[in-house]
């Protein structure tokens, strides 16, 4: 079955022509546009086909297709979307705004790390919020890691992270997610946490990773919320949720090329196993058929 992002649907009568004419660029622009790709890089991928197609002078539908698919797999590509995490422990920041699904993607991180053999410890340094370190919890036990709280309500969330990283030396933990705060009042107390976290951290070890957890399904505008992140946290990873629901297939490529940050992540449903690593190859496939 498609996925619902797919392109495949839009692209279908496209490609089922006898020869490739006007009618074939402008449905291939409405079907780029439609799936969130942006005007700019619908544009330019445009353009790129159109070259591949004059260069190789062919008028088949088939070719054009074959050409759409390499042409969006060399584009993902040209960032490796490989997990760095051979320090012990490796240590992994994430971070987003409230409600793109932090929580749960912690929690499938682990369960899809400790899957793979390697123990886990996921660290409440969201700190302001009771209930947050209460789902945490609940979601970091469904994954198999182990959890560090805070010993009060509102503690110093770059303390948490440090006890957190503390106990992974001590026992011989594997591998360090640190959950962060969404909101604060202000962005720049926001940052300045993180960075408080980040100095506290990297006077016991090395991080590995700072992963930004991005909802597919807000798109662009996501990505505008998650501005500061960006420009802000050292994020060295994207993670996209709820590519099962109603996000843009389109999104993924423009974010990567947009933020010059790679897709190392993706969410696809609501399950404990439902994240897996990207891999740019299974990803076109799936979204031209």
């Amino acid at each position: 079955m498609a996925s619902p992002w797919s392109l495949s649907g839009a692209l279908r009568g496209m490609f089922a022509r006898k020869t490739i004419d006007d009618d074939t660029w402008t449905d291939l622009e409405d079907a780029l546009i439609s799936a969130d790709f942006g005007s700019d890089l619908t544009d330019a991928l445009v353009a790129e086909l159109r070259a591949s197609v004059a260069k190789f002078r062919t008028t088949d539908p088939a070719d054009l297709k074959r050409m759409l698919r390499e042409t969006l797999e060399e584009r993902l590509a040209r960032l490796d979307p490989t997990l760095k995490l051979s320090d012990r422990p490796a240590v992994v920041l994430v971070v987003g705004v409230n409600g793109v699904g932090k929580t749960t993607t912690i929690g499938k991180f682990a369960k899809f790390l400790t899957g793979y053999g390697r123990t886990v410890i996921v660290g409440a340094a969201d700190t302001f919020r009771a209930a947050a370190v209460e789902q945490l919890a609940t979601w970091a036990e469904r994954g198999g890691a182990a959890i560090q709280k805070p010993q009060q309500q509102g503690q110093d969330p770059a303390s948490v992270a440090f006890q957190t990283v503390e106990r992974a030396q001590r026992e011989g933990i594997e591998i360090v997610l640190i959950d962060t705060a969404g909101r604060l009042q202000t962005k720049s107390g926001l940052m300045d946490e993180l960075s408080k976290i980040r100095r506290v951290i990297e006077k016991q070890t090395t991080i590995a990773e700072v992963l930004l957890v991005l909802d597919a399904t807000t798109g662009q505008n996501g990505l505008a919320q998650a501005e500061a992140f960006i420009e802000h946290a050292g994020v060295t990873g994207l993670v996209l949720t709820k590519l099962d629901g109603s996000a843009k297939g389109g999104f993924v490529l423009a974010v990567q090329e947009k933020t010059g940050i790679p897709i190392k992540l993706v969410g696809q449903g609501e399950a404990i196993g439902d994240l897996t690593g990207f891999t740019p190859h299974v990803f076109v496939q799936n979204l031209v058929g």
